[in-house]
């Protein structure tokens, strides 16, 4: 595609270049029918990723297909041997040696792979109408007489769009700025700081990508080795998976005390620590779990934190996506891939040819009324997920009747899944632009 910016039929600024960044920039330059000007900013000197593995649904491969980049992620994505492709939950706090309590729906969960990997792949499909910018962190916004937002960034250095998308994550400085310029007849002030600060969940945890030979030398049938699996026990669990096509081994760590849920976290969010830090908390859990903690290499603990529930997700010329809009617990490793249908609906609502400028507002309006109930709704049924894996049965007078209680409860949890598609939602948002806008559909 051969692109002139002389008149660009808008510009757009998004800032975070990330998945959903990423995402965004490639869908709007895939179906724009005119040239949008786009600019990618990133706060640091290179495009960077946060954790190491990520789950490709089915629905985030629909999404790839559309974009034209599926064999690609096909490619670099790592299917278990095992036929279902499904995550394998274990009850794991027994000492002595847990078992399988149950697998999940086989079609739920396609593949999986190194995050890098995916946003590499996304990067190189960037089109030629984007312009990529590193060491510009947001500080602020202004709107101009013209319609138009001056950009204020870190290095003194400033910008102007007629379009601005948050897609800078939970701590998102848009959010923030959103917020703290909404009309007060819009949102309530004292619920400010409720929208704009992160908030902390109760969960600590505990990350790390390590060879799979290192695991395969210690114990060559681990069932890591080659499956998606969920190691339960009481206030934690462990998920494990193969990326890079089986050669490294994702591992995700969870500890919660949900009395502490939305309290302040005084320590730094994101730090290294010790593996006796990292092992000490499953020691009553099954050799399996005990075996993945000794494999873990440059292990990190992370505060887990949330975007509380937001009122809306775009007002005038500014909307929010992915994390910056509805960052979630990773219970069902659905953030990424929500950030990503959250880019795909607003990218070709930007995209599309009745959107003008004089319009934008009612599009991104469009974009916050198809996306943000069902991925707030995601985040709720994740949080959930996560206080199902963390079971307390202790007491139970019928531990098997409580286990199968809980496993119909997380079937589901994953119900989300099959409603609708991101082409559905897609198809939904171009009716409800057309009829925003006057237009009948057979115009």
């Amino acid at each position: 595609m051969s692109f002139s910016l002389a008149n660009p039929k808008f510009r757009v600024a998004i800032c975070g270049a990330g998945v959903g960044g990423l995402a965004l920039a490639v869908t709007i330059g895939k179906f724009a029918d005119r040239d949008i000007h786009i600019d990618l900013y990133e706060a640091h000197d290179t495009i960077t990723t946060v954790g190491a593995g990520i789950v490709v649904s089915g629905r985030t491969s629909e999404v790839m297909k559309e974009l034209d980049v599926y064999e690609e992620i096909s490619r670099i994505s790592t299917n278990p041997p095992s036929s279902s492709h499904a995550p394998i939950l274990r009850r794991s706090d027994i000492p002595q040696g847990g078992f399988e309590w149950f697998q999940q729906i086989p079609t739920l969960m396609s593949s999986h792979m190194h995050r890098q990997h995916l946003m590499d792949t996304l990067k190189q499909h960037l089109p030629s109408s984007c312009s990529l910018h590193f060491n510009k962190r947001l500080t602020r916004y202004d709107k101009q007489l013209s319609g138009s937002l001056m950009l204020h960034f870190a290095d003194d250095s400033t910008s102007t769009t007629d379009v601005l998308i948050g897609a800078d994550g939970v701590h998102s400085s848009v959010r923030k700025m959103l917020f703290e310029t909404l009309d007060r007849d819009v949102v309530d002030p004292s619920k400010i700081r409720h929208y704009t600060d992160p908030s902390w969940t109760g969960t600590l945890v505990y990350r790390t990508v390590f060879p799979a030979k290192k695991l395969s030398d210690l114990d060559p049938n681990h069932v890591s080795l080659k499956d998606f699996v969920i190691f339960c026990g009481m206030r934690k669990h462990v998920v494990s998976y193969p990326v890079s096509q089986g050669t490294l081994i994702n591992v995700v760590a969870s500890v919660t005390d949900e009395e502490k849920a939305g309290t302040p976290f005084e320590d730094r969010w994101v730090s290294s620590v010790s593996h006796e830090e990292v092992q000490e908390p499953y020691q009553d859990f099954e050799p399996a779990v005990k075996n993945l903690l000794k494999c873990f290499e440059n292990p990190s603990r992370w505060a887990l934190h949330v975007v509380n529930e937001l009122p809306l997700s775009a007002y005038d010329g500014v909307a929010l996506i992915g994390d910056a809009c509805h960052a979630m617990t990773p219970h069902f490793g659905a953030g990424a891939g929500q950030a990503i249908e959250d880019a795909f609906v607003l990218g070709r609502l930007l995209a599309h040819p009745l959107t003008t400028l004089d319009n934008v507002p009612a599009a991104l309006k469009v974009y916050q009324d198809v996306r943000l109930l069902f991925a707030q709704s995601v985040a709720r049924e994740s949080a959930r997920a996560g206080r199902l894996y963390d079971f307390d049965i202790s007491s139970a007078a019928n531990v098997q009747e409580e286990l199968e209680i809980r496993k119909e409860q997380l079937l589901a949890q994953w119900e989300w899944e099959s409603k609708d598609s991101p082409v559905t939602e897609w198809l939904k948002a171009e009716r409800k632009l057309q009829e925003s806008i006057g237009v009948s559909n057979g115009l």
